[in-house]
């Protein structure tokens, strides 16, 4: 993994803005995987101002996001489809038709899912991954398990991943328990991987995906295992990665 520590979030944000744009523009129809959260927020801000600039062109790309919630709708406020156009589509030439956002009101689960991959498969791949990475190391919303996942799936929240998603909730009860997400096998799929991360409380999960061992119970450290991945991190986020 190669890793690029930045003095701070504005920064991290930039350099990764940066990074995805040189990837853009290596070719036409471009896929992208997106996330959503508070830490890719500034990058979508600096793809617009890029965007706008006309340095960057979405009209050929392509996008997947990572995972929603079940049980929201896309326009309910806190749906990370509703996140999504709020903080990037609204606002670059993207075609509505080719930016997917997993579903959160489906009914058959297990037939969507698959659909889901197909969808990613016809386009060619995902290019480019973006990620942050959860306290718990999760990435998507891949929890710490047993194993890790292959495919899209559904899955159970665990208590730290409410808590940590409750500050965006009038309370921690309206916090959704389940989620549709692509899996570990999905993800490590993407020709490239850039994952950023942000903040003290992201330091132990950084240094544990990075240095730590191999192990589902901690998910972002499957990322040891593909061979182009690049993690860009503010000071604070790097804290372990100093010592």
């Amino acid at each position: 993994m190669k890793v690029i520590v930045c003095k701070d979030y504005d920064e991290m944000s930039i350099k990764a803005a940066e990074f995805i744009a040189e990837e853009m523009k290596k070719k036409k129809n471009f896929v992208l995987g997106l996330a959503t959260g508070s830490t890719p927020v500034g990058t979508y801000k600096n793809l617009i101002k890029m965007n706008t600039n006309k340095e960057i062109d979405f009209s050929d790309v392509v996008t997947f996001n990572l995972d929603e919630y079940i049980g929201l709708d896309k326009n309910h406020d806190q749906s990370f489809a509703y996140f999504m156009y709020e903080n990037l589509f609204n606002h670059i030439n993207i075609v509505n038709t080719n930016a997917h956002i997993p579903s959160g009101t489906e009914t058959d689960y297990d037939a969507y899912c698959q659909e889901y991959e197909a969808m990613i498969e016809r386009a060619g791949g995902i290019d480019l991954q973006l990620l942050g990475i959860g306290s718990n190391g999760h990435i998507g919303f891949n929890e710490p398990a047993d194993e890790f996942s292959d495919i899209t799936h559904t899955v159970d929240l665990t208590e730290s991943t409410i808590k940590d998603n409750s500050r965006f909730f009038n309370s921690i009860d309206e916090v959704p328990k389940r989620a549709v997400t692509m899996g570990i096998g999905s993800i490590l799929r993407a020709k490239k991987i850039l994952m950023i991360v942000s903040g003290k409380n992201k330091a132990k999960a950084v240094y544990e995906a990075i240095h730590g061992p191999v192990d589902p119970k901690m998910p972002a450290s499957a990322l040891q295992k593909h061979s182009d991945v690049t993690v860009i991190v503010d000071e604070d986020a790097a804290t372990y990665l100093k010592k």
